[in-house]
């Protein structure tokens, strides 16, 4: 082929391969996967960053080189000379005059390999596509004509690699070059004389021009399953996660396959990058592979020594993978608060409302990243989209906590919710309401235009009902509004909106209460009050709360029968509270529990609170009962009924 090019006139040449080459590079862009690059021809030649080509041990080689010397020729010079030079040139056009003196001599092999530096240096600079500069250079059109004549001369690492770095450059797939090398791969791949590694950059090079529903991929999946795990590198197990993540569709088939992968990984997660950490977590979220939890619990403590090396995108995945797999570390806890405190104002604002939302689902009551997370949004509210913002506050109304800062964030977020409030999807503005009121932060400049009915047919949309989550958070924020904000005058909830119980599946209102937990202070309450008959359990009262137990006092303080509806002076209300009612090992009472025990004695009741962190002091049946009696009766001397 080179000989032919050399006969030719250099226009002629220049005129037919610019024609094929604007096929080959213009396909539609697309997202590219990071995979690093091997080179077949020297087995010691590895990279660090999936970009260098350097030797293992050895330094770049000065550009100054007495390769630059034209009559040198490279026939007589090391291969190995060769990378290293080629690794040192930082741009495409330093990678072309340095081959534009070799072409008659350049074997197939390092043909292949300047093309895929010229395809690496490109991705350094963030381009997409090559520059149509370089797409017209006489040497790059000879270099992809060679590589598309004499597939069969490049040893299997090469090939594949030289595929994958057009693939990342999105080369149409139905160029001749592409066509070319594919089905010199199809060929091999038949063949089964592909190793491991290969086979790994083959199938995502795949995936990218032909997608995860092609066959040739199928008989690529089929041959990895057939190989030893042992024989794979920790860069391959995670290259074969990336490849089984695109096919989600058929799962099912490869599961048993997964199951031995997932197992197989546990002895090789010391090795891995923060990179392949973050992948492969998010390869186990799209897999599902929920019995895979052994696996994440241990990336989970190597995630720890690397927070701060993750990219805003590896965090993100991370912290997705935990949520999803209901996993939380308190050293992962300790290191998220030091990396967020130190860079939150740097931090992309989706991994920001990671972090809450990981906080908020795992009830964890962090102050210095709740802390940093406000002055963020005071600072950079315009960065944050709706969804953002209300997966950023829910965590404070969940979590029962006012930042330091308190008073400029809530000014900031009504500000933003008055400016753009149009923008905001109903539900969403709905639950970042509700968040605000249950740290009192009432939102009264908002409930006229939550109540209206024009704004309830936006929140049920094209349903035939609204939800019942949304009518108990209306519900919750009318009762507020009566009980909390006597001077608020406005539109009211209309009764058919109203639920008659806060308790919903999702128990987001209210939490059931603990039956173990229940049972134990039944019996110090039936010893204390005499019988069964003096206390009833889940009362549900006419302002929708649920009452855990409820006992009915007279004037005189004498016990009532629960069944008793007349001469009732005073309810009391026994909360009995469990650790899911509280932040995650702390004391401090989650904020839907506060409301209803706020809500509750401005209905009149006397709240009691019984925690599980003191009865869990309690030794003995006798100190359950003088326990009960100090909560219950703290003035009385004994008890009549």
């Amino acid at each position: 082929a080179l000989a032919t090019l050399k006969n030719r006139p250099v226009i002629h040449v220049h005129k037919t391969a610019e024609e094929r080459l604007c096929l080959w590079f213009s396909s539609p862009q697309s997202e590219p996967l990071g995979v690093r690059f091997h080179h077949g021809c020297c087995k010691n030649f590895h990279s660090e960053n999936g970009n260098d080509l350097h030797p293992v041990g050895e330094p770049v080689f000065s550009q100054a080189h007495d390769w630059d010397r034209p009559e040198q020729s490279l026939r007589s010079v090391d291969e190995q000379t060769f990378y290293r030079r080629l690794n040192s040139f930082t741009s495409s056009e330093e990678v072309l005059s340095f081959i534009s003196c070799r072409l008659q001599t350049l074997p197939d092999t390092l043909a292949a390999s300047a093309l895929q530096r010229i395809c690496e240096v490109e991705r350094k600079d963030g381009d997409e596509k090559l520059p149509k500069e370089i797409l017209k250079n006489r040497v790059f059109q000879a270099l992809c004509i060679q590589c598309e004549q004499e597939p069969s001369g490049l040893p299997d690492t090469v090939l594949v690699t030289t595929l994958q770095a057009l693939t990342l450059l999105h080369v149409d797939p139905h160029s001749s070059l592409v066509l070319s090398l594919v089905a010199e791969c199809q060929r091999r791949l038949k063949e089964g004389g592909l190793e491991v590694h290969s086979l790994c950059i083959l199938g995502e090079s795949l995936i990218k021009l032909q997608g995860p529903g092609c066959t040739t991929l199928e008989l690529v999946i089929c041959q990895l399953k057939r190989e030893k795990l042992e024989q794979f590198t920790p860069e391959d197990i995670v290259a074969l996660y990336r490849i089984l993540q695109a096919c989600t569709e058929k799962v099912g088939q490869h599961q048993a396959f997964l199951n031995k992968l997932n197992n197989f990984s546990l002895f090789v997660v010391y090795s891995l990058s923060p990179t392949s950490m973050s992948q492969i977590l998010s390869a186990l979220v799209v897999l599902d592979q929920t019995q895979a939890l052994p696996l994440v619990i241990k990336l989970g403590k190597y995630v720890v020594r690397h927070i701060p090396r993750f990219t805003n995108e590896e965090l993100r995945k991370v912290l997705e993978a935990f949520i999803y797999f209901g996993h939380n570390d308190r050293f992962f806890t300790k290191a998220l608060e030091q990396h967020v405190a130190s860079v939150c104002l740097t931090l992309d604002p989706e991994v920001v409302s990671k972090v809450t939302e990981y906080c908020s689902r795992k009830r964890i009551l962090s102050k210095p990243i709740l802390d940093a997370v406000a002055e963020t949004f005071v600072c950079q509210s315009e960065k944050f989209s709706p969804h953002q913002i209300s997966e950023l506050i829910e965590p404070f109304g969940k979590l029962n906590y006012l930042p330091p800062n308190a008073s400029a964030f809530f000014r900031k977020l009504e500000n933003t919710l008055l400016t753009h409030f149009n923008y905001f999807p109903p539900k969403t503005l709905l639950k970042i309401l509700h968040s605000c009121s249950l740290i009192e932060c009432h939102p009264v400049n908002f409930m006229a235009k939550i109540f209206s009915p024009y704004f309830l047919q936006k929140l049920q949309g094209e349903e035939s009902y609204l939800d019942r989550l949304s009518l108990a958070q209306l519900t919750q924020l009318f009762l507020t509004a009566v009980l909390e904000c006597p001077f608020y005058k406005g539109q009211k909830l209309l009764p058919k909106y109203r639920v008659r119980s806060f308790l919903t599946p999702c128990s987001s209102l209210e939490t059931p209460m603990d039956f173990q937990l229940y049972k134990f202070v039944k019996i110090g309450l039936v010893d204390l009050l005499g019988a069964r008959l003096y206390f009833a359990p889940k009362v549900l009262t006419p302002y929708c709360y649920t009452i855990d137990v409820e006992i009915k006092l007279d004037e005189e303080g004498l016990v009532l029968p629960f069944t008793v509806d007349e001469d009732v002076h005073k309810r009391v209300a026994l909360c009995i509270d469990d650790p899911n009612r509280f932040s995650l090992n702390t004391k401090h009472l989650l904020g839907k529990e506060a409301m209803k025990q706020r809500h509750l004695r401005l209905l009149g009741f006397r709240v009691v609170q019984i925690p599980y962190y003191e009865i869990e002091l309690l030794n003995s049946r006798v100190e359950l009962v003088e326990y009960l009696q100090r909560k219950l009766f703290p003035q009385e001397v004994g008890v009549r009924w």
